[in-house]
């Protein structure tokens, strides 16, 4: 029994760990969905899952408008509507170094 126990903290930090990618995942689909390239998508979902809290995320997620957006600026705009300062100054950085191939 005692051996089992050493287990646990391990066990709890690959759980944390495997919800890390989750929010970034999710983030990723709906940038594509939105009408933005999957190498764009995946770029701004890294930078933004590691800068939002999981709320700022998922109030991104439940943004229908961005759903429809054709661009980065539509998406923009979309995600200005909010009216969180933080997302849209996280989304906007976000986009633009990704789009100019300074971030990764």
């Amino acid at each position: 029994m005692r051996a089992r126990l050493h287990f646990l903290p391990a066990l709890a930090a690959l759980a944390l760990l495997a919800g890390c990618g989750v929010p970034e995942a999710r983030l990723r689909a709906g940038l594509e969905r939105a009408g933005l390239s999957p190498p764009l998508a995946g770029c701004m979902a890294h930078r933004m899952a590691a800068r939002l809290s999981i709320a700022q995320l998922r109030r991104i997620g439940d943004l229908p408008e961005a759903r429809q957006s054709g661009s980065v600026a539509e998406f923009l705009h979309a995600v200005r509507a909010l009216g969180d300062r933080q997302i849209l100054s996280v989304s906007t950085s976000s986009a633009a170094l990704c789009a100019s191939g300074f971030a990764h």
